[in-house]
């Protein structure tokens, strides 16, 4: 079983920017894809971003696309999501996944292991 923390959230002013990183450990680390998504109060998780192992593929939200950006360092097994030009619409808790096999997907459903989240407040 694969262990995922969430560092880096906090409370910025909108235009500002926020860099999460997510620290896995346990498990194999062979062929897979680390995922964020978030949960605004309310609302249903929503994808936010995901990165194959090698870095080769990722997708985003339409939402973030231009401003997000996502990057894995595999020596540490850590994947960060730097976030620029932050809105408060992108207030929410921010949770790290993690799915095998190196397919990048948007499907929450997909992915087996999950951080206890970051929160992310922008203020307008």
């Amino acid at each position: 079983q694969v262990q995922l923390v969430e560092s880096g959230g906090g409370l910025v002013q909108a235009g500002g920017s926020l860099r999460l990183s997510c620290a896995a450990s346990g498990g194999t680390f062979s062929r897979y894809v680390m995922g964020w998504f978030r949960q605004a109060p309310g609302k249903e998780r929503a994808f936010v971003a995901a990165i194959s192992w090698s870095g080769g593929s990722t997708s985003y939200a339409d939402s973030v696309k231009g401003r997000f950006t996502i990057s894995t360092d595999n020596a540490k097994n850590t994947v960060h999501l730097q976030m620029n030009s932050l809105k408060p619409e992108d207030t929410a808790v921010y949770y790290c996944a993690h799915k095998g096999g190196g397919l990048v997907t948007d499907s929450a459903a997909r992915f087996g292991s999950w951080g206890q989240g970051t929160q992310v407040t922008v203020s307008s």
